[in-house]
């Protein structure tokens, strides 16, 4: 058994990402292959994760560690796929059980704690964080085909749409790329869903604001005047200083439609962001600040809020 100094020991730890490394990367620093099993014993101050990865430390380990040791276990062309590939892309769903990988069709593996699909169609990689990550539609669509609660089912193709990830038509598309067993399912189910349902505009919204040195808003509001009439429908809305943000408003729409007049004459500051321009988030976080600036800068007009009861028109 070979013993560690602690100089080694950090030594060690400089080599490994997310403090995992291979046992042949611990053979090859000097380790001995008894001395590595002695330190992953139970008890030991080292786990063994999968068939050939070690977690250098005996935390329970955090879930991005149990996916780059199923990564590197697996090695090169193994894209991380379904529920956890949707929560590298921002979604934030509880974590599944077990951990969905693709790899080539010709692999041959099977490890406890992983499910791995062999695929002839293997996506092409997100990196995030150093980790390959399938594109948010075909994860949603590889976590869809397996879920069989009707309910989770929608949500997981939904939210998806919902965060600005993807579109139906790339969740569409998806489908006919990825395994087909239980995809029939998931057509049926997008063939159901609409624009309504997944209200993308509002979903990537959210995830731009927390990115903004704005407070929260208010979502989905009505602009009343003092006498409490409607004069306008907002999807973020700053109460205390009368400040309205309308997302996914369609490009014609920008200027052809004059809806959203009513709301400048009784004096709320307004931004109005099409669906092309939520794609440039440095401009539109800069939209955003300025507004709030404007409207802090001047007097609150007479207006008010209510929840929103029907969906606002472009």
């Amino acid at each position: 058994m070979t013993r560690l100094s602690n100089l080694a020991l950090a030594e060690l730890r400089t080599l490994a990402r997310d403090n995992i490394l291979t046992v042949q990367e611990l053979c090859t620093a000097g380790l001995s292959p008894s001395g590595i099993s002695y330190r992953c014993r139970p008890g030991g101050p080292w786990r063994r994760l999968f068939t050939n990865t070690v977690l250098l430390s005996d935390t329970e380990p955090t879930r991005s560690q149990l996916l780059r040791a199923a990564v590197t276990s697996l090695g090169q062309r193994t894209v991380i796929t379904g529920i956890d590939s949707l929560n590298a892309h921002g979604v934030g769903l509880p974590p599944p059980p077990t951990i969905h990988l693709l790899v080539d069709a010709h692999r041959r593996s099977t490890q406890s704690g992983l499910l791995i699909e062999r695929t002839s169609r293997l996506p092409e990689p997100v990196l995030l964080n150093g980790l390959p990550y399938a594109p948010p539609a075909r994860a949603a669509v590889d976590a869809a085909r397996r879920e069989p609660d009707e309910d989770r089912h929608r949500d997981l193709l939904s939210r998806t749409v919902y965060f600005g990830l993807c579109g139906l038509d790339e969740l569409t598309a998806a489908t006919f790329t990825g395994g087909q067993r239980g995809v029939s399912g998931v057509r049926t189910m997008l063939r159901h869903l609409n624009g309504t349902a997944c209200r993308q505009g509002n979903g990537k919204a959210k995830r731009l604001l927390r990115h903004v040195p704005v407070p929260p808003p208010q979502w989905n509001v009505t602009v009343c005047d003092s006498a409490g009439r409607g004069i306008g429908q907002v999807d973020a809305w700053w109460d205390e200083i009368a400040l309205g943000w309308q997302v996914g408003i369609p490009p014609n729409a920008q200027h052809g439609h004059l809806g959203y007049l009513a709301l400048s004459a009784a004096g709320v500051v307004l931004v109005r962001t099409s669906t092309d321009d939520m794609h440039d988030i440095p401009a539109v976080t800069r939209q955003l600040v300025c507004a709030f600036k404007a409207a802090t800068d001047r007097k609150r007009p007479p207006v008010r809020s209510v929840t929103r009861l029907r969906p606002r028109a472009a």
